[in-house]
C-alpha cells in the first residue's frame, strides 16, 4: 500500500498495530475490495496518511479479517475507525473525503500536529483532544486572555479579571483516568494554591469552592509551574473522571492577578480495549454489506 498506510493480513496483526502505535491516533478503514465507494476513497486515504503522518492508518479487508471486523461492530463499507491507546473514539461510515479528513483533524490533536511537549509517562497520553471546550467554563477569566487560550500550546495565556482567583471547569468527551496536570505560569503570575474537584454535578462557585473539601490540593512552588514539569494527582482518586474543576486560589507572589500559559491533562481514557477480551457478535461471517 503506498503512502503511510499499513494493510493488515489477519486478525491477530489488528491488536498488535494498535499496541504497537501506542498513544498515537490510529485511523482503520474496514474495506472490502468488491466495494465501490471503497476503492474510490482509497487514493484519499493514502494522501492523508501522507499529509497526517504522526499518525498510524491502518486498512483492514472485512472478508480476510472478519473477526476483527464483527468485534468492531462494522456492518457497512467503508466504515473508519479511530483509536487511541486503543481506545475506540470515534467511527465515520460512507466515502465522504471530507467529513474523513475533518474527524482526522479532530483527534489528530496538538501533541501530534506540532509536537507539543513530550509525555514521558508510559501508558498514557496528553488529554487535550478528549476536551469538551463547548463544556468547558471560567469564572473570573479575563475578556482579552480566555481560558480557551491555555487549552493550546499555540500562544495566549488564561489571566485572572477582578482578583488572583480562578475557577476552572473542564468537561471530557468521555471519561478518563488522570494522571497528572501541566500547569504552566510565570514565576510571580502563576498559580500556587490549587483545589482540584471531579465530577461535581454542577458548576460551583467561588465561595463553595472555597469552603468544600477537594479531591485533592496542590500546594505548588515555582518549579512546579515550569514548561516541562507534570503535577502528579493521587491517580488511584482519579479513575472515573467526566468533569474536573480547579480552583486557583492565589499565585506565586500574591499579585492581584494570576495568570495560566498552559493548562494540560495526562492520563488515558477509561475502557482502554483488549481485544482478546472481545466475544464474537452474534451473526455469521461475511454478513457485513
Amino acid at each position: 500500500m503506498a503512502g503511510n498506510v499499513r494493510t493488515i493480513e489477519t486478525d491477530p496483526e489488528f491488536d498488535v498495530e494498535l499496541t504497537n502505535a501506542g498513544t498515537k491516533l490510529v485511523v482503520v478503514d474496514f474495506y472490502a475490495t468488491w466495494c465501490g465507494p471503497c476503492r474510490n476513497i482509497a487514493p484519499v486515504y493514502v494522501q492523508l496518511s501522507e499529509k497526517y503522518p504522526k499518525a498510524v492508518f491502518l486498512k483492514v479487508d472485512v472478508d480476510k479479517c472478519q473477526s476483527t471486523a464483527q468485534d468492531q461492530g462494522v456492518s457497512a463499507m467503508p466504515t473508519f475507525i479511530f483509536y487511541r491507546n486503543k481506545v475506540k473514539i470515534d467511527s465515520q461510515r460512507g466515502a465522504d473525503p471530507n467529513a474523513l479528513e475533518e474527524k482526522i483533524k479532530k483527534w489528530y490533536g496538538e501533541a501530534d500536529d506540532d509536537g507539543g511537549d513530550e509525555v514521558t509517562v508510559k501508558g498514557h497520553m496528553d488529554l487535550s483532544s478528549f476536551i469538551n471546550k463547548s463544556g468547558c467554563e471560567c469564572l473570573n477569566e479575563s475578556d482579552d486572555n480566555p481560558l480557551a487560550h491555555c487549552l493550546t500550546s499555540k500562544g495566549g495565556y488564561l489571566e485572572s479579571d477582578c482578583d488572583e482567583q480562578l475557577l476552572i471547569s473542564i468537561e471530557f468527551t468521555q471519561p478518563v483516568k488522570l494522571h497528572s496536570l501541566k500547569l504552566y505560569g510565570p514565576k510571580d503570575k502563576g498559580p500556587k494554591t490549587v483545589k482540584v474537584f471531579q465530577n461535581q454535578p454542577r458548576s460551583l462557585d467561588f465561595d463553595s469552592a472555597d469552603g468544600m473539601t477537594p479531591t485533592q490540593q496542590l500546594d505548588l512552588n515555582s518549579d512546579d509551574i515550569q514548561e516541562g514539569n507534570l503535577v502528579q494527582l493521587r491517580y488511584v482518586k482519579f479513575q472515573n473522571v467526566s468533569n474536573i474543576t480547579l480552583f486557583i486560589k492565589d499565585n506565586q507572589e500574591g499579585g492581584e492577578v494570576t495568570q495560566l500559559d498552559y493548562l494540560g491533562f495526562i492520563g488515558t481514557p477509561v475502557g482502554a480495549t483488549n481485544m482478546s477480551d472481545f466475544k464474537r457478535v452474534a451473526g455469521k461471517k461475511g454478513e457485513s454489506h
